[in-house]
């Protein structure tokens, strides 16, 4: 009979190991496991927790477990910035992490929940560094070299074939590389949708506008067509001491337009002409005897011999926005820009006279213009080409008969008209 020599050790109460919870509140501050798959920091490295915004509605991190809470570790050293991963979330799924602390005095390990991360890191040498450009021939390389090693025998074959019938393209791949360089800088910088509309509206042959106006009056203000200081050098004065229609007719600077007349006359068969009306009347009818000077040769003098009762001002102002003067020369010219300029502007004070419903045949036949040109130059401005409702004759004052008359009418919101897209046939 043999005795075993192994002596069995007791183990004393005090080296027994037991486990608690800690009885610390679940939304105290607590500790973060971290884990560092690659470069791990050094010891000296601090690290900072911070709170996160999610999409989904969450209750107040207030009344959150700290281990739950949304929040990103980052820190950095000279060279290296670290902070937590996307694989911080899908690492948490499914699993909870304690730290324990251990007494050794009461041989208790107590637990605490923690939240896990799982962190990258980032050289800051390398930061904003694009990467190389692959071009299609680096790819079809790699191609071929994959398949000549993993390949089957018959995607073997085919390679083999491919590259017996390739081009040899060696003389243009700097232009090919060059090539799509430039395409990529060039689409980069091209406008969106809605900068390609903005910058149209800004080039429009138009005055100035408002596009935010509530009222139709605050889209194009009386200002933006007639400066103030020609506005002031304006006189109503012959007018108004005028003995007759066919004397204030004789005042005009252009007498044969219909328009122009039959609005004077309209003006003052009120017991109180409205001064202002009157006025727009005058400098539209000088805008139409300046669009018919200067159609061909364009002399300041002579245009001041043909329209005496206009101020030298106001033919100044018409002469340096609605004309241009060569590079070189000292002679002014209207330009097809220019001329669209001055009609649309011409054609945004009818619209206030008018209370913004004008009879673009009207003016068509004294402009000595087809009327679809004169009604596109008023979609233009914005306006819709339409017969006047039952409200609108009402609001105007016009009789029904006048229902049967398109015209150019403005209203808001303001919207110009669309370019048109063709279709493929």
């Amino acid at each position: 009979m043999t005795t075993s020599k192994k002596r069995k050790r007791e183990i004393d109460d005090t080296q027994r190991v037991s486990f608690a919870l800690s009885d610390q509140p679940v939304t105290q501050l607590g500790p973060v496991l971290a884990h560092f798959p690659s470069i791990k920091p050094t010891k000296s490295t601090s690290f900072k927790c911070y709170k996160t915004q999610t999409q989904k509605p969450m209750i107040d991190n207030e009344d959150m477990p700290f281990a739950e809470i949304p929040m990103l570790v980052a820190g950095e050293t000279e060279a290296v910035d670290f902070y937590s991963s996307e694989e911080t979330r899908r690492g948490s799924l499914g699993s909870r992490y304690f730290v324990g602390v251990h007494n050794k005095r009461t041989g208790i390990t107590t637990l605490r929940a923690a939240p896990l991360h799982i962190l990258t890191h980032e050289v800051k040498a390398l930061k904003g560094l694009q990467p190389a450009a692959v071009s299609t021939l680096q790819r079809l390389e790699a191609r071929a070299a994959l398949g000549e090693t993993f390949g089957t025998k018959k995607a073997k074959l085919a390679i083999r074939a491919q590259e017996r019938n390739k081009v040899d393209i060696s003389a243009m791949e700097g232009v090919a590389d060059h090539l799509q360089e430039s395409i990529l800088k060039n689409t980069s910088t091209l406008p969106s949708k809605e900068e390609a509309k903005a910058s149209a509206d800004s080039t429009r042959l138009i005055p100035q506008y408002d596009i935010d106006a509530l009222n139709s009056s605050d889209i194009y203000p009386l200002h933006n067509m007639i400066p103030k200081p020609e506005w002031k050098a304006l006189s109503i004065s012959a007018y108004m001491s005028a003995g007759g229609g066919a004397e204030r007719v004789a005042l005009l600077p252009f007498k044969r337009s219909n328009w122009i007349n039959d609005h004077l006359a309209i003006a003052f068969a009120s017991p109180s002409p409205n001064k202002t009306a009157i006025k727009m009347l005058i400098y539209i009818s000088t805008m139409i005897a300046f669009h018919k000077a200067t159609f061909k040769d364009i002399n300041k003098e002579v245009i001041q011999q043909k329209l005496p009762m206009v101020p030298s001002v106001v033919i100044d102002g018409l002469l340096s926005r609605f004309t241009e003067t060569a590079r070189g020369s000292i002679e002014a010219r209207r330009t097809p820009e220019k001329g669209t300029m001055l009609l649309t502007h011409m054609f945004a004070l009818c619209l206030h006279v008018d209370d913004f419903a004008t009879d673009t045949s009207v003016l068509a036949a004294d402009l000595s213009m087809e009327p679809a040109k004169v009604n596109m130059l008023f979609k233009t401005l914005g306006c819709k080409v339409n017969k006047l409702t039952q409200s609108d004759l009402k609001r105007l004052g016009l009789p029904d008969s006048a229902g049967e008359v398109k015209r150019a009418i403005l209203k808001t919101p303001l919207e110009f008209p669309k370019p048109r897209t063709r279709r493929r046939a």
